[in-house]
Order: structure tokens, then C-alpha cells, then sequence
């Protein structure tokens, strides 16, 4: 008997630790301003840790652009691209194709490994030709919402955290006011989207 709590003790010991809490922060691109009707080399870059601020690599980040409305295509000719964190728990896309429709919109990023997940929302910009940015597109808050999955009990907790406006250049005008986010978690999607 004894010698199968040993065993059993060293399986645990050598059995790979599970993520249980992944964390993602914009790390560029986030407010980025496109030319209507262009291929835009602005990259997107996240960062994926855990709980413990370590990078997590080989985590799958999905991307997603608006259906309709500003918005455009990635490079593959969808509106979905998915990337996969590096050593430093980056990921990036590296070209966008925008629409002809200015305005705001937003990219909703997940990110997965195994059962954990994440997912924010950052704001692009596509500009009138020719114009000034709009002064909302100069900074902003950055949000990140973390979401833990303990395998095997079925106990999913999420929270959304806001960091406060970035530094501007701009007048002494105030940004907009980001507008309210839901979160919506059912088996087995997550979804992150405005009222």
C-alpha cells in the first residue's frame, strides 16, 4: 500500500501544472487610426500571462473584427486571425485591410490554453481621409477581463479590470466615456460585447 501512495505522489509531483487564470494586456496598437479603404501595417500586440504575471507561450489568440460597420479584413480575407504566443508570451497580427466606413470599432481577443481563458476588447479607428483623429482616439482606458476554469469542478469566475486613461497630448478636453461592457459566459462560449 505503501508503495502505491509513493507512486502516486511522485505522478503528482511530475504531472505538468495546469493554467488556471490567464491574463492578456494590450501591448501596441490599441487606438490605432487607419486610412479608409487602405492596408494598414499597424500592429496588434498582446501579451498573455498568468496569474502570477509569467508569460504563458504556446496559449491559441483569436482576433475578431466587426461583422459590419468600420471595421475591414485581416490579411487572410477574414475577420478572424489567430496567432499563437511566443517565448514572451506575445502575439501579434501584423497587417489589416480597413473598410470605407469611419468610425471606432472594437477587436475582441481571446485567448485559450488548455482550460483557461481570457478575453478584452480594444478600440481601433478608421479616419476620414484627411481629417484630425477624433480626440477619443488619442487614449483611453485599457480593460482586460480574466476568466479561471478549475478543471474538473466546473467553477468558471471571471472579473473585468480598467486601468485609467493612457497620458495625452490632447487639450484639456475629456475622452468620451468607454462604454459599458457585458460579459456573458455559457457552455462552452464566452462572449465579451456591448449592451
Amino acid at each position: 500500500m505503501l508503495r502505491w501512495t509513493v507512486l502516486a505522489v511522485l505522478f503528482a509531483v511530475a504531472a505538468p501544472s495546469q493554467v488556471a487564470i490567464l491574463r492578456i494586456l494590450t501591448v501596441e496598437g490599441d487606438g490605432a487610426v487607419h486610412v479608409p479603404g487602405t492596408r494598414s501595417g499597424h500592429p496588434l500586440t498582446v501579451a498573455v500571462t498568468d496569474e502570477t504575471g509569467k508569460p504563458v507561450s504556446g496559449a491559441a489568440v483569436s482576433f475578431h473584427l466587426p461583422e459590419d460597420g468600420p471595421g475591414g479584413s485581416f490579411v487572410n480575407g477574414l475577420r478572424t486571425d489567430v496567432a499563437v504566443t511566443d517565448s514572451r508570451g506575445r502575439a501579434t497580427v501584423r497587417a489589416f485591410q480597413a473598410n470605407r466606413l469611419p468610425g471606432r470599432f472594437e477587436i475582441r481577443i481571446v485567448a485559450s490554453k488548455e482550460q483557461a481563458r481570457a478575453g478584452t476588447v480594444v478600440f481601433q479607428y478608421i479616419g476620414a481621409a484627411g481629417k484630425p483623429q477624433p480626440a477619443a482616439a488619442r487614449g483611453h482606458g485599457r480593460r482586460w477581463l480574466m476568466v479561471a476554469a478549475a478543471a474538473g469542478t466546473g467553477v468558471l469566475a471571471a472579473a473585468l479590470v480598467s486601468r485609467g486613461p493612457a497620458s495625452t497630448t490632447a487639450p484639456a478636453a475629456s475622452p468620451a466615456p468607454a462604454p459599458a461592457v457585458v460579459l456573458t459566459i455559457g457552455a462552452p462560449s464566452i462572449t465579451v460585447g456591448h449592451p
